[in-house]
């Protein structure tokens, strides 16, 4: 792997000797690929951006770039961050306000020839599609175009690995997703291997290759984005991501296989079966079922009736919160053209291809 992190923490001084702000994380990135970490604010995931860019020194573990050790804390080595070949992107540009947009690109190309580093930023302002813009200064440019300015000068020395912390932060939604897309085919026609840090989930599905979920220090799961939210291989991941709600549910033996009951009804034929959990996985079976807002489809016609307890319009949707006859809670998507009150009664049924469960809590087992 190009990028490789092997059993990496990190401690901050004055902190407690048992708590880290990077918790033995492991990680690799090919090539060329595209790598998100996203979690809660505190969980460690611009500590781990600074540790790779040599900014923190490791307290265990190692950091390689294409076979070389960049830091090894069992050996001392800590490479200086000017040496790592490393470009950064910060969320405030940085931008020199008395240079135009051609000098602050060319601003890390002085020791190249002037003709060389004219051409590279030439080269850099059209990848990132502003060559038009090269004499304007950044205050006569916007938001989104002074974010590619920054974007196109950490691009512009050939770094082995670009960080890219929280980019799009201070901008518009619409922005925000226009730019992700942008930056996703820039990075890839360039051929620049990146980490990308991020809180906004859209964000890091629109732009990673793999996706990384980290909490109070720790990954806690790094994989293509379609498996994190699909197939969450911890509580915490399967929280964190998506809407959804943890229902009672209880995996019997059928003639067929394994079957999972829930207060929706048995459900139906699941397209991954064979990766549904035995009835011996859990105790009698019983378990907690993740059932994600897709999962749940309005239908008048389903004998399963739900209550309307909130609703949040989102444009071409609802996203509204239920409550079953029986008490359980459960979220579902509904087209926006299926505007009902708060208090209606609404038939719902699931629709799963597939069930991640996780062992009931103590409370819920009450």
């Amino acid at each position: 792997m190009f990028l490789a992190l092997d059993q990496v923490s990190l401690r901050y001084p004055g902190a407690p000797s048992n708590r880290h702000a990077v918790d033995g994380v492991s990680l690799a990135l090919a090539r060329g690929q595209i790598g998100v970490l996203i979690g809660p604010s505190g969980c460690g995931k611009t500590s781990l951006l600074r540790a790779i860019a040599g900014l923190e020194k490791l307290h265990e573990g190692r950091i390689s770039i294409d076979g070389e050790t960049l830091a090894d804390a069992d050996g001392g080595l800590h490479q200086a961050p000017e040496k790592r070949r490393v470009g950064m992107v910060f969320q405030d540009y940085a931008l020199f306000p008395h240079l135009n947009v051609a000098d602050n690109i060319g601003f890390g190309l002085r020791h190249l020839p002037r003709a060389e580093a004219k051409q590279r930023t030439a080269q850099v302002l059209d990848l990132v599609g502003l060559g038009h813009a090269a004499k304007r200064a950044p205050h006569q440019l916007s938001g989104g175009q002074q974010q590619r300015v920054a974007l196109a000068r950490a691009l512009a020395p050939s770094p082995r690995l670009l960080l890219l912390d929280e980019p799009f932060s201070s901008l518009d939604v619409d922005l925000r997703e226009k730019l992700s897309q942008e930056l996703r085919a820039i990075l890839h026609q360039s051929g620049t291997t990146a980490l990308f840090v991020t809180h906004d989930q859209a964000e890091a599905f629109a732009v990673g290759d793999v996706v990384g979920v980290m909490h109070q220090g720790r990954l806690e799961q790094w994989d293509e984005a379609y498996t994190v939210y699909h197939r969450p291989t911890t509580r915490f991941v399967a929280d964190f991501i998506g809407h959804g709600v943890f229902t009672p549910a209880r995996i019997v033996q059928g003639s067929d296989g394994p079957r999972v009951q829930t207060a929706l009804g048995e459900l139906g034929e699941l397209v991954d079966a064979g990766e549904c959990p035995l009835p011996c996985a859990y105790p009698q079976g019983e378990c907690e079922l993740l059932l994600r807002a897709d999962d749940i489809v309005h239908d008048d016609d389903a004998p399963v009736k739900a209550r309307i307890e909130r609703k949040v319009f989102r444009g071409a949707e609802f996203l509204y919160t239920l409550r079953l006859a029986s008490g359980e809670q459960v979220l579902a998507h509904v087209p926006s053209h299926h505007d009902h009150q708060i208090g209606e009664w609404i038939g719902i049924r699931a629709n799963v291809d597939h069930v991640v469960t996780f062992p009931r809590l103590a409370s819920a087992a009450d």
